[in-house]
């Protein structure tokens, strides 16, 4: 006698989901480009509105007002903010449009490394002209 085939049983959607990958890593992800982006917003201001204050400055004011503490410091939390919202938005733009896996983990890992780079240069700029340029 044979034995009847077992069938699946009948699944929500939400079973099949489980089990598939972790909603906290997407929602951890989402929660740091929403904290760098308000932090952008009153570095941003800061920086444009000191720009538009030097107006017309010569180089040797320039670099006086980035050898005070505070624009050097709020300047490399500019660049370290503005880089890793840069990362976190373009892996979001490669997760969503690169349907390649291969192809979509290495452009995630250029972007990061890319972005990296750029921030060590742009925190490195910063130090020169603030210590000794």
């Amino acid at each position: 006698m044979a034995m009847p085939q077992s069938r699946a049983p009948l699944r929500t959607p939400l079973g099949r989901a489980i089990g598939l990958g972790s909603a906290k890593e997407g929602v951890e992800h989402w929660w740091r480009e929403r904290i760098t982006a308000i932090a952008l917003v009153p570095l941003c201001v800061w920086f444009v509105a000191e720009i538009v204050h030097h107006a017309g400055a010569e180089r040797a004011e320039m670099i006086g007002w980035v050898r005070r503490p505070v624009p050097a410091v709020l300047m490399i939390l500019l660049v370290a903010a503005a880089f890793h919202h840069t990362a976190l938005g373009l892996q979001v733009v490669v997760e969503d449009y690169v349907g390649h896996e291969g192809a979509r983990f290495g452009l995630i890992i250029a972007i990061r490394l890319a972005c990296v780079v750029l921030a060590v240069f742009g925190v490195f700029a910063v130090l020169k002209l603030a210590f000794g340029a």
